[in-house]
């Protein structure tokens, strides 16, 4: 009688469907985590304090200026145009003209004639007064400011109500932003704080410019419509003043940086 030989049973292991799934998986996991290491490397990089300037400094924008008023005293202009710190400098400047029906900024002239000397591109700005005449606010502003190409676009400071309502001053500031574009040829730009835009000013100025100011944002300012130029602080050190001072980015490249400037 034959004896018949006994089968080994193969040990069941792993079905190759199984091992496919299971390699995915762990490739999924790896590439997962790489992603969030590489979005959590960024997200910590998007704000980044400096010593020498004082602030955090919302890094992901190249280019970044300051705004100037008879506050920041007697500036040394050469000194903020070659301030650099691991490639972050002052790449313009905002500086106050005038304000109201009559009054210019102590250091208006100084300011303007030792900026452009510098080479700093800079604009000028009225701090409107809504209880005032918006037509006698544009004269002011234009007999005290010449403009020429490579010049920022004036600017509307728009940030109080005088206690009047939202019609009048979206009215007053109308004629004056009608009347200034008018005479130079180019739309201004409207300064104000989110809030204040939102409450104040809204839909019939959304064609225009805007540089808002909302302060300790880390990364943008909360305002739904699109915006330009970001105040973003208003307590930062710069080489050449002797005082805090506002910073700014302007939301976009060298290229649309240039297109925005007067020509």
């Amino acid at each position: 009688m034959a004896v018949r030989k006994k089968r080994r049973r193969k040990k069941k292991g792993m079905s190759y469907q199984w091992k496919l799934v299971l390699s995915l998986l762990v490739l999924a996991l790896l590439v997962g985590g790489l992603f969030v290491l590489d979005w959590s490397r960024r997200f910590e990089l998007e704000v980044k304090r400096y010593p020498e300037f004082g602030i955090e400094i919302p890094v992901d924008y190249s280019l970044h200026g300051i705004d100037v008023s008879r506050y920041q005293k007697r500036i040394n202009w050469e000194a903020v145009k070659t301030m650099d710190i691991q490639n972050i400098r002052i790449s313009f400047a905002f500086i106050k003209a005038t304000e109201g029906e009559k009054d210019l900024d102590v250091q208006f002239k100084r300011n303007w004639k030792q900026a452009r000397q510098s080479g700093l591109p800079a604009g000028a700005y009225h701090f409107f007064i809504p209880s005032k005449d918006p037509v006698k606010q544009a004269v002011n502003f234009i007999k005290n400011v010449t403009l020429k190409p490579g010049d920022l676009p004036p600017v509307l400071d728009v940030e109080q109500t005088n206690n009047l309502p939202a019609s009048v001053i979206q009215a007053r500031s109308k004629v004056w932003l009608r009347l200034v574009e008018q005479h130079y040829g180019v739309k201004p730009v409207i300064y104000t704080n989110a809030d204040f835009y939102e409450k104040y000013l809204g839909k019939p100025f959304d064609d225009y410019p805007l540089w808002v100011a909302h302060y300790y944002e880390k990364r943008k300012p909360r305002i739904k419509r699109d915006w330009t130029l970001w105040q973003h602080n208003d307590a930062g050190h710069v080489n050449g003043i002797d005082a805090n001072v506002d910073f700014n980015v302007f939301n976009g490249d060298s290229v649309a940086f240039r297109a925005f400037l007067i020509r």
